[in-house]
């Protein structure tokens, strides 16, 4: 992280790759501000998450954390109508880039809490050997992931801040007060 920030209301791409530098998503987004977590962008519902093969167009405004002093994660926090109340990325390297844009590297693995039947769960944990093997992420990284996982996905279920209503909701004000399009 860096003490240089764009101005609140800069447009930039967030760039995620995979741990051997190969391009992933890339959300479009607004920089919104920093606070004692790190921080924080915004989504505008109909601003798009593209890869290659695979484009999203949200239906929702979200709030994303990159933050501070942490490599481990990136927190996507959804507003309603979206059944994805928290969509937490594990990461690697979570930063700002050389180009003044944030960036990490996709670990894989997710803590998701979701408002239907789906609840609170661990995602993606079938898929690390696969992208071990493909992506060449190192075992020991891996479990590192993975007990930070453990912690994130109880502060979510006990609403431990960032992880509560209280600490986006603020976001949220800042992104509907820029009156983007």
């Amino acid at each position: 992280m860096t003490s240089d920030r764009p101005a609140v209301g800069t447009r930039l791409l967030f760039r995620w790759r995979k741990w051997d530098g190969s391009p992933h998503w890339v959300h479009e987004c607004v920089y919104l501000g920093a606070d004692e977590w790190g921080d924080w962008f915004g989504q505008l519902p109909g601003w798009r998450s593209f890869r290659p093969g695979r484009d999203v167009t949200l239906d929702a405004a979200c709030v994303v954390l990159l933050p501070a002093g942490s490599e481990m994660w990136t927190l996507t926090r959804n507003a309603l109508p979206s059944p994805t109340r928290v969509y937490i990325d594990l990461a690697w390297e979570a930063k700002w880039d050389g180009r003044g844009e944030p960036t990490a590297i996709d670990m894989d693995l997710d803590v998701v809490h979701r408002l239907d039947e789906r609840g609170l769960y661990i995602d993606d944990r079938d898929e690390w050997d696969e992208h071990r093997a493909q992506y060449g992420y190192p075992a020991d990284v891996q479990e590192s992931i993975e007990a930070v996982t453990a912690v994130l996905e109880r502060e979510v279920r006990e609403d431990v801040a960032p992880f509560d209503d209280a600490t986006a909701h603020r976001w949220f004000a800042v992104l509907a007060d820029l009156e983007l399009t």
